[in-house]
């Protein structure tokens, strides 16, 4: 891919038809689980990005036997019900914060040795309340550079867990991954969780899609309890297409005034970033779920509000929220945002960071924990993507209304939407 991608004014009205990858977190959710299980379970829909291959080559030096047909978008995984196939393994896994929570919890819970590396960037990432947990159970982890971070080499014999309290504030991640590693304990576990995002759309997302494969949770409040030793088998699970992805086509919607249909999302999705989609009926679009697809219908629209909006529980959209900001007709405020400056980029610093590079007014609001976005015309700009796929996908967005935006470095959208510009172009040729 080119070093940078020129966005060009998309002057075309009507609908446009998109379809879009697998979802990261259903397709690492479904890989982990269904190593967990049983026997033979076939995944289809699958996410093949940076993220999604570092989580099957991770399976793949943990032993499991796996069998993937890329172009058919399918991963056969051989489950072991709970028994890692080589307890002496050396995983990497890179940046990708789903292998990086959910497979050390795995791999702590069902014991063995293991190294495991990541990239620069993932060790900057919190860890540390994960691992402390894992070390008050009896997990020993000798640190190779900073404390509660990677790279480390986890010991874990006789790990012993009842019951244990995670905060959800930094990442859902950690809640998350104890609960689906919980079915591998003897006598299961009862988690309880503390922080603001013990309500979160992942975590929602990870108890819906243990029931699908059969495992048995039962929840009271903030407390969850996983019976231990589970077995279960399920032979055949479909990923969801990516609502994230998709949020950024529906982002069209109201930005240009056309409709948007993305193939096979549909208004019941698991996954919390429909959220997103909801807000979009707030600029004025009509939501309408299809045997085809959810279509979000702007055609008329030739303004929107601007709007104050909690988006703590979908704040993987916030950067799309901002690029619509810049257009609207009045300021928009987007709070309960602070735990994305510890994720893949400083994702506050960064919106701020390059609208003004674009001469748009915008400030923090540090008492909310959120940005303040002032409607203005962008100026050509060259825009900063700090390695972080999500900066370059949403800031596209301005382009398509303004000349002169270029997107730098559009490669990082591989961790998890590597033809995301390829598809863009499509809606010129529609």
């Amino acid at each position: 891919m080119e070093r940078t991608y020129q966005v060009r004014p998309l002057k075309k009205k009507g609908m446009f038809r998109v379809g879009v990858p697998g979802s990261k977190s259903m397709t690492n959710r479904a890989l982990l689980l269904a190593a967990l299980s049983d026997g033979t379970c076939t995944l289809e829909g699958v996410l093949f990005s940076e993220d999604s291959r570092v989580f099957l080559q991770c399976l793949e030096n943990m032993g499991f036997q796996l069998e993937i047909e890329e172009d058919d978008k399918c991963v056969t995984i051989h489950g072991t019900g709970g028994k890692i196939p080589n307890p002496q393994a050396e995983i990497d896994v890179g940046s990708a914060g789903t292998a990086a929570r959910f497979l050390t919890v795995m791999l702590a819970f069902a014991g063995g040795d293991y190294e495991i590396r990541s990239s620069e960037q993932m060790a900057k990432r919190p860890m540390e309340p994960l691992l402390s947990v894992l070390e008050q159970g009896g997990a020993e982890i000798e640190y190779h550079g900073e404390k509660g971070h990677f790279p480390f080499t986890l010991h874990a014999h006789d790990v012993v867990f009842s019951e244990v309290t995670i905060d959800t504030s930094v990442s859902s991640q950690f809640a998350s991954a104890l609960l689906m590693a919980a079915v591998l304990l003897p006598e299961g576990l009862h988690v309880r969780m503390t922080g603001n995002r013990t309500e979160g759309s992942y975590i929602r997302m990870t108890t819906a899609m243990m029931e699908q494969f059969g495992f048995r949770i039962q929840r009271e409040g903030n407390d969850y309890d996983i019976e231990g030793g589970q077995r279960v088998r399920k032979e055949r699970y479909v990923v969801e297409p990516d609502v994230s992805g998709a949020a950024y086509f529906y982002s069209l919607a109201p930005l240009l005034g056309v409709d948007v249909l993305v193939h096979r999302v549909h208004a019941d999705s698991l996954q919390g970033d429909m959220k997103y989609v909801g807000l979009l009926g707030e600029l004025g679009c009509i939501l309408e779920d299809t045997p085809d697809g959810l279509i979000v219908r702007g055609s008329g629209i030739t303004h929107y509000p601007g709007l104050h909006v909690n988006m703590r529980d979908f704040s993987d959209q916030t950067m799309t929220l901002a690029a619509l900001a810049v257009y609207a007709d009045s300021v928009t405020e987007i709070v309960g945002i602070g735990h994305i400056r510890k994720q893949e980029s400083d994702r506050m610093a960064a919106i701020l960071c390059e609208l003004t590079r674009m001469g748009i007014r915008c400030e923090e609001i540090p008492e909310d924990e959120g940005i303040r976005i002032y409607p203005g015309q962008p100026q050509p700009a060259i825009v900063s993507t700090y390695h972080d796929h999500r900066m370059a996908m949403s800031f596209s967005l301005i382009g398509l209304r303004t000349e002169g935006i270029v997107i730098d470095n559009p490669g990082c959208c591989k961790k998890t939407f590597e033809n995301y510009f390829d598809v863009l172009d499509t809606l010129y040729r529609e």
